[in-house]
């Protein structure tokens, strides 16, 4: 459902929804052409709802009333839009930049059509506001933004007593790549080579909501079978990245054979992937009306792999060292996770129920809501959702095999591409969480992809569960959280 209104309208309907259950998914800014427009993308689910409010703007004074006070994402959007595109959210609490560092010049808004070539940068705005914090034996410790290891760019600044974090700011965006303009005027198929590259380890995840998003605007209904192939491999990325944290937190806590072990088990999996689409991460398989395989995946090899992961979490609770390392740490509560938006297993490890594959389905009745053994939010809860996910998501894999009875995918006709401006969205859960694509199309091209990866929900939350946590744990929980820098630094 689309609804047109007013910048003054907008504060009411957002808030309509919002008391009725919805959540909002997204916020973009557009230009088009003669005015800009921000849309905004609330959806609910039971049964899976989803209303879009358009509210044009004056190309010469775009503003827009700020949601923050109703919505923590809504503020971070209106954020990013006010960057991006110059529209101004009018009373905003913290009117500061996000996207854009501040030796982009002031001004000059990346994603409007007459924007230019980039002009000269340099020390314009800066520095950053970080928070002080002050107080005796205060002191701040600052890490990056670049790391050792083949990481993202990320500025972290602890303010610190002892060795227990009063604050923590985390500064991203290091590395904004445009990639959303770099949807515009492609096909719909060749946006595909796009989407499996926003966050690579989640090539799946994205190019399926793509697709999903295309399929919405031009009414392609995909069949049964490339449906149940997509969830394959939906459920197989999640396996092979779900095993590489619970790998990567026993190394924080100093049980490196463990590690050993999960790597070698994503190592199968990776092997498994190549043979089941001739790419490791899973690329190519997708397509926009349907999916194939040039494989199924081998269920007994499956079922392997699923015990050998069980031994591994089963060695790692029974270390002494490990559960109390992970036990209490970096505690995210339920209320804290509801109130920041926050998505997928981090979301789920503080018992929130959100979970795309049953909220938006694409394969109804395929996934049934799961209640986790553990949900405290704290490390040892998203280890625990983690290990239990991948029993699932096997499960799972093997049941779709088994209806697919040998048959490798399908593919829709090919529709007639529509005249005029069509527009759909992709809601899909990868494996960190709920990945939204919004896609515009005119005569059958791409003139707007708006993204949104589980990272830009989430990444305000790590802060969050750092508080009172000791600095040495920092890697610990960060990993349990393990956020994409690209997903975020679209």
């Amino acid at each position: 459902m689309t609804r047109m209104i007013t910048p003054d309208e907008l504060p009411v309907q957002a808030e309509s929804l919002l008391g009725q259950g919805f959540r909002l998914a997204l916020a973009a800014g557009h230009d088009d052409g003669d005015r800009l427009r921000a849309v905004y993308l609330f959806t609910a689910p039971s049964p899976d709802r989803r209303v879009e409010l358009h509210v044009p703007l004056d190309l010469a004074a775009p503003c827009v009333p700020s949601l923050a006070h109703l919505s923590f994402p809504a503020g971070r959007f209106e954020r990013e839009m006010h960057d991006l595109f110059g529209i101004v959210p009018t009373g905003h609490p913290l009117p500061q930049r996000l996207v854009r560092h501040f030796h982009w010049p002031a001004g000059w808004h990346p994603m409007r059509r007459d924007v230019g070539a980039p002009p000269e940068f340099g020390d314009v705005d800066g520095p950053f506001p970080f928070r002080t914090v002050e107080g005796p034996g205060v002191y701040e410790i600052p890490v990056g933004p670049v790391h050792a290891g083949m990481i993202g760019p990320g500025h972290f600044r602890f303010s610190v007593v002892g060795e227990t974090v009063l604050n923590l700011k985390a500064r991203l965006w290091f590395v904004h790549r445009g990639l959303e303009k770099l949807f515009q005027g492609r096909s719909s198929e060749s946006g595909i080579e796009l989407a499996e590259r926003v966050s690579g380890d989640t090539s799946v995840g994205h190019a399926l909501a793509h697709c999903l998003a295309v399929e919405d605007a031009l009414g392609i209904a995909v069949p049964p079978d490339a449906q149940r192939v997509r969830a394959i491999l939906l459920e197989l990325e999640r396996v092979y990245n779900h095993i590489a944290d619970i790998g990567a937190l026993c190394n924080d806590v100093a049980y490196g054979i463990l590690n050993s072990h999960a790597q070698r088990v994503r190592e199968n999996l990776l092997r498994l992937n190549d043979s089941v689409t001739g790419h490791r991460l899973l690329r190519g398989a997708v397509h926009v009306g349907g999916a194939a395989l040039t494989s199924l995946p081998d269920t007994d090899r499956l079922a392997a792999i699923g015990a050998d992961v069980a031994e591994i979490v089963a060695l790692a609770l029974g270390n002494s060292v490990v559960a109390d390392r992970f036990t209490g740490t970096a505690v995210l509560s339920h209320d804290q996770a509801a109130d920041l938006g926050t998505l997928g297993y981090v979301a789920r490890a503080s018992g929130l129920t959100v979970d795309a594959r049953h909220d938006h389905p694409f394969l109804p009745g395929q996934h049934p809501r799961r209640e986790h053994s553990r949900t405290t939010g704290d490390v040892l809860s998203r280890f625990l959702v983690r290990a239990e996910e991948i029993a699932d998501s096997i499960a799972l894999v093997t049941d779709l095999v088994t209806t697919l009875d040998d048959r490798l995918g399908a593919s829709a006709e090919d529709p007639v591409a529509p005249s005029g401006t069509r527009s759909g969205v992709g809601i899909v859960e990868g494996w960190r969480g709920t990945v939204v694509h919004r896609a515009e199309l005119a005569d059958g091209r791409l003139t707007r992809v708006k993204i949104v990866d589980p990272s830009f929900f989430n990444w305000p939350a790590l802060p969050v569960a750092m508080t009172d946590t000791i600095v040495p744990d920092f890697p610990l929980a960060n990993k349990s959280f393990n956020l994409s820098y690209a997903g975020n630094d679209l």
